[in-house]
């Protein structure tokens, strides 16, 4: 047990001082996940400003400070409370010979870095396009996926409001995804990162992009808004899964742009019940929320 703790203990302690370092500038500017975060969200913000699709929309629209507090509790605050526990499964699937080596499927090491990046970005991105879709198939999953979909006008800061049980929905999966390429170092994984936390904000900004012929490989705001949709087409749970990829959801037919106007509402049926703060969106999955608690 006492080996537990000190991995608990080292991890928690390390992701604070990782996120203080990251504040006051005492790592590398291409690993300052804090600042990037910050830099990405005033580009598109400012894009949003500039070229809005939807003119009538406020620069500081409904939920705007909600949204922007759930960046960085999801991407910081939640992060480090988490990071023991998932020091300690780390620790443990050691102890039982489950290592990256033993689940790997294919081995990268001798392949060019851009090219394991791009393997690695594809696998994570497909990994997260699965797991989307199960979030919106199963009701229990879906009960913690509607604080994402409570959302009532699309901005960038969008992106990351999200129920703190995905990030324990996501990660196991994602890490999974890295351990079946054997040999992938992921040092220069922040590239990956940071490419996927831009196209996030975009595909949620309220910006009209297609990306042209490449709509095909690039999620982007007309095909996510949809995704989004408070009335979906008959029969389906969901559409436009896709996170940083559109191409899943040309592959497995689960795409649906019938026009690109912006003006749809958003949200799902019975969202008027669900509730407003962030307290109560984060417990909502564990329970029935009743109208005034």
């Amino acid at each position: 047990m006492e080996k537990y703790s000190e991995a608990f203990t080292n991890a928690f302690v390390g992701t604070i001082n990782w996120t203080w370092k990251s504040i006051v500038f005492d790592v590398p500017w291409y690993t300052n996940y804090f600042w990037g975060l910050i830099l990405i969200s005033l580009f598109v913000w400012g894009l949003e400003i500039g070229f809005p699709w939807r003119k009538q929309q406020a620069i500081f629209r409904k939920d705007f400070w909600l949204d922007f507090f759930y960046m960085f509790f999801n991407f910081f605050l939640f992060s480090i409370v988490i990071s023991g526990f998932y020091k300690i499964l780390a620790v443990f699937f050691t102890d039982i010979s489950i290592t990256a080596k033993s689940l790997a499927l294919i081995n990268i090491s001798e392949w060019n870095a851009w090219l394991q990046l791009l393997v690695f970005f594809i696998v994570l991105d497909f990994v997260q396009w699965f797991t989307h879709v199960l979030l919106h198939k199963f009701p229990f999953l879906w009960n913690f996926h509607k604080v994402h979909h409570s959302v009532k006008e699309m901005g960038f800061a969008a992106h990351l409001r999200y129920h703190w049980m995905e990030n324990i929905l996501y990660k196991p999966l994602k890490t999974f995804g890295v351990m079946i390429l054997g040999g992938f170092e992921p040092e220069q994984a922040y590239i990956v990162h940071f490419f996927a936390i831009a196209i996030g904000h975009f595909n949620h900004s309220n910006i009209k992009i297609t990306w042209g012929p490449l709509k095909y490989i690039l999620n982007n705001p007309v095909m996510h808004l949809y995704h989004h949709a408070y009335t979906l087409p008959e029969g389906k749970y969901g559409v436009n899964f896709g996170i940083s990829l559109s191409l899943w959801d040309y592959i497995f037919k689960t795409n649906y742009i019938p026009e690109d106007s912006g003006t749809i509402a958003l949200g799902f049926e019975g969202d008027e019940q669900f509730p407003k703060d962030f307290v109560h969106q984060n417990i909502y999955g564990f329970g029935r929320y009743k109208k005034g608690e």
